[in-house]
């Protein structure tokens, strides 16, 4: 049974669309937004069966979601110690191997003998008697993954958090998975979120780029961008915060709050509870930026605020702190492709009256004005 909350069919609309556009058309895709963007509840609404159905049609019975959290690797040994790298992409492959296991139990599409062939691939990949079983993993993955692939299934493998999967694996990982990739080109698909687009983040970790193009190369044609809700989806937000706090603001409250937050979802959660504790009485007198002012005194939002500050890369910071005056402006490519990056995640915009750059949302706005990480 299914305990996530589940949100309207037309729930993110336009990422929605965009996303199983990709998936339908068998193309891999690179899924970018902030840490307090909602990401997350993306996810679980991409993995619904009739969600799917309202892209891919007859296809979306046969097209199977296994979302591969990188937050769920067990502890592995210190890239120092022998063995480790070998170790460790058998950690990958076992996490992959195991959402494959949940996604798809009790393997109706399988025949009885398929399903225990299966069940024995999977038990083979964690036999620890056996000396070669951290070698052996991606054999043990690739034959179960083709019990599936062979009946004509469309697998995609959602890698959430992916930024973990990048610090704990190494290269040869990757690489394997390009090569999994190439050799199921239209039924195993790979969907990836993160907070930064997988290039910077290959940069940022210091990743050796030659042997990680090739998986890098996949993602090229299809960078989607989360942004923060839409006006429908984040009223519809606070109206489910509502219901389960068993409090309600007045409709004002609510407008001055999307517009205060950006409609951001860690915000506007944060925001509800703040202000619900605020105990305003007269809203008549606030504007948004009186109200951000309140949510910025609040702990819980003063948390999202720097969730989606340590997401960011040094370029991004700095432009943040430069547009808000904590030092001088220097315009490089590195700052112009920053100022891109702010933009497209919705952290940036530009006044067309007067050209200037203005950090959005207000609450956030202040949140850098306070000067975050001063050294």
């Amino acid at each position: 049974m299914n305990n996530q909350r589940q949100y309207p069919l037309e729930f993110r609309r336009e990422e929605v669309a965009q996303i199983l556009g990709c998936w339908d058309a068998s193309e891999a895709t690179s899924v970018v937004g902030i840490g307090s963007v909602g990401k997350s509840n993306l996810i679980q609404h991409l993995s619904r069966s009739d969600v799917k159905q309202t892209a891919l049609g007859t296809q979306a019975e046969s097209t199977y979601v296994v979302i591969v959290d990188a937050n769920m690797l067990g502890p592995l040994p210190s890239p120092s110690l022998p063995e480790s790298q070998q170790f460790r992409v058998w950690a990958g492959f076992e996490l992959i191997m195991h959402r494959l296991f949940l996604a798809l139990y009790p393997f109706p599409q399988l025949s009885q003998d398929e399903a225990k062939r299966f069940y024995d691939a999977y038990q083979m990949l964690q036999d620890g008697n056996n000396p070669l079983f951290s070698y052996m993993g991606v054999r043990y993955l690739e034959l179960g993954l083709e019990y599936f692939l062979r009946k004509n299934l469309k697998i995609i493998l959602i890698f959430d958090e992916f930024e973990e999967l990048l610090r704990q694996m190494p290269p040869k990982f990757f690489q394997i998975l390009r090569g999994l990739r190439d050799s199921h080109k239209s039924n195993f698909i790979y969907t990836v979120f993160s907070r930064s687009p997988i290039p910077v983040l290959v940069e940022r970790y210091k990743l050796p780029l030659l042997d990680m193009e090739p998986f890098m190369e996949l993602f090229t044609d299809n960078v989607i961008y989360v942004g923060p809700y839409n006006e429908a989806d984040g009223r519809q937000m606070l109206a489910s915060i509502s219901r389960r706090r068993g409090k309600t603001l007045p409709d004002l409250a609510n407008a001055l709050l999307l517009e205060a937050t950006g409609r951001f979802a860690g915000l506007l959660r944060g925001g509800f509870n703040a202000l619900i504790e605020a105990n305003i009485t007269d809203w008549g007198t606030h504007n948004a930026e009186s109200i951000a002012e309140i949510l910025i005194a609040n702990q819980a939002v003063k948390t999202e605020c720097a969730s989606i500050w340590t997401g960011l890369n040094r370029s991004e910071q700095y432009v943040l702190k430069a547009v808000a005056k904590l030092h001088p402006y220097t315009v490089s490519a590195e700052t112009e492709l920053a100022v891109n990056m702010l933009v497209q995640k919705r952290l940036l915009r530009v006044n067309h009256a007067d050209k200037q750059l203005v950090i959005e949302p207000p609450v956030f706005r202040m949140y850098v004005h306070s000067n975050p990480d001063p050294s």
